[in-house]
């Protein structure tokens, strides 16, 4: 009878644990922004010859060089308005936050100090370094993955 009861309630925390969203769970959206990424990069490299990594971007413009500033003005101006483009044609997503402003601004710290420490970001390695078959692009994306799963791990099951 004990153990019928433990195995029960084994059960329940392991469902609790394993639980999807489905209001969140959108894999042809999913599909959909990760071949247009894709497609992105390839264009990108293919055309300029350059990683599509967003962190190398930015970071090219804090030391420009003679005629690098341009495309990469245009290239970030795209990232910032291709969101009220597309408001054009579809309504907007409001976007949501679990978090308060103080832990936006250390994530985001956090996420750049990473970028420089990892030499690229998630993009640079995960999408375009991944597609060269760079090792040092699977090992930046295995840590990137792991430092997710843990944080989440910690901030779900250890804080909460």
């Amino acid at each position: 009878m004990m153990r019928r009861r433990r195995r029960a309630c084994q059960r329940v925390a392991y469902a609790r644990w394993m639980t999807i969203d489905w209001n969140q769970f959108t894999p042809w959206a999913s599909l959909a922004g990760g071949l247009l990424l894709g497609l992105a990069a390839a264009l990108f490299i293919l055309l300029n010859g350059r990683v599509l990594g967003i962190s190398g971007i930015l970071g090219g413009l804090l030391r420009p060089r003679q005629g690098d500033t341009g495309w990469r003005l245009a290239f970030l101006a795209g990232l910032l308005l291709a969101p009220a483009l597309w408001s054009l044609f579809a309504a907007p997503v409001a976007p949501r936050f679990p978090a308060g402003p103080a832990m936006l601004v250390l994530a985001g710290l956090l996420v750049g100090w990473g970028t420089r420490e990892g030499s690229g970001c998630t993009s640079g390695h995960g999408v375009c370094g991944l597609a060269r078959l760079s090792p040092r692009s699977l090992v930046a994306t295995l840590a990137f993955m792991a430092s997710g799963f843990a944080s989440v791990f910690v901030v779900r099951h250890v804080l909460a």
